[in-house]
């Protein structure tokens, strides 16, 4: 695919009312359609996190971005539908980080991959089905498909659908596939680059994605927070599930003593394994749950 130029440098800062000026666009808001440009640009920051907007880099290719809609559940309309079909109507997508107030950052182009559900709280604080959009860098092959992604398997409860006015994202268990199979197990897929953290094997279909501290024992922001997340082959999410193994902060696998050493050669685990992308934020996760695999210890 033959890339167009791009209207901005990468990482040189702009004044976003500047930007507005000579494109059009609302100067307002996370999500800018231009009327007279085949345009849409988008803007993230750190201070939209107490709305319930969390964008990120998931790995160095895949950008995830919160949908529109302060109050309520969002909904596929203005910018979010925009966003939606922004490659059936033409238009190219432009993200900017915030760098101080009135002062953007130029990131680069996207071009919208997938998205999906999840659950995050209105400016009101309440629960509601928040959409998540994946975004890829123009012109980059992920070597992926969205089908892959839809197979995932997880040994965690999943979100559930029935989002009223509490605070919290504890639920009576209730599941859906649509929020439950949804935005979170795909961003543990994009960071974890759709392999085993382990091994490497390849196939979404197997692979299980789950909380390095568990479900259970996480409070609402570590239930949503992808560095909680890590992405393993059934033997060893089996293992890691039952504090049977952990990991220690160089990514070093750590044997339980409860089972024989013949007994984990006998399942393909050598003791000489070793995770083979570790992010920083997962080492506050790692060392919460090698205090549970202490514990477990005889």
């Amino acid at each position: 695919m033959f890339l167009q130029k791009l209207p901005f440098i990468p990482g040189q800062s702009y004044k976003r009312s500047i930007i507005h000026d000579e494109y059009g666009g609302s100067r307002q808001g996370g999500i800018s359609p231009c009327a007279n440009y085949p345009f849409i640009f988008i803007f993230t920051g750190s201070k939209g996190e107490k709305h319930g907007y969390r964008d990120q880099w998931e790995n160095q290719n895949v950008f995830s971005y919160t949908g529109e809609g302060q109050v309520g559940d969002m909904e596929f309309a203005r910018g979010n539908l925009a966003l939606k079909e922004h490659i059936k109507n033409g238009k190219r997508v432009f993200l900017f980080e915030y760098i101080k107030t009135g002062y953007v950052r130029f990131e680069t182009e996207l071009e919208l991959f997938d998205f999906d559900f999840f659950t995050t709280p209105d400016r009101e604080g309440n629960l509601r089905e928040g959409i998540k959009f994946f975004f890829k860098k123009a012109g980059v092959n992920l070597n992926i498909t969205t089908n892959d992604l839809k197979y995932t398997a997880s040994s965690e409860p999943s979100f559930v659908s029935d989002l009223d006015n509490t605070k919290t994202t504890e639920r009576s268990g209730l599941v859906t596939s649509r929020v439950g199979q949804g935005a979170y197990r795909k961003s543990i897929l994009h960071r974890w680059e759709y392999q085993c953290a382990v091994t490497k094997f390849d196939d979404t279909r197997v692979l299980i994605a789950s909380h390095i501290v568990a479900w259970k024992d996480s409070n609402d922001e570590e239930r949503l927070d992808v560095d909680n997340g890590i992405l393993l082959s059934p033997t060893y999410d089996a293992l890691f599930d039952r504090h049977l193994i952990t990991f220690d902060e160089q990514g070093k696998i750590v044997l339980s003593n409860q089972i024989m050493k013949d007994s984990f050669l006998k399942i393909g685990v050598s003791g000489s394994e070793k995770l083979q992308r570790l992010h920083q934020g997962n080492k506050t996760y790692l060392r919460k749950h090698q205090e549970e695999f202490v514990s477990t210890q005889h």
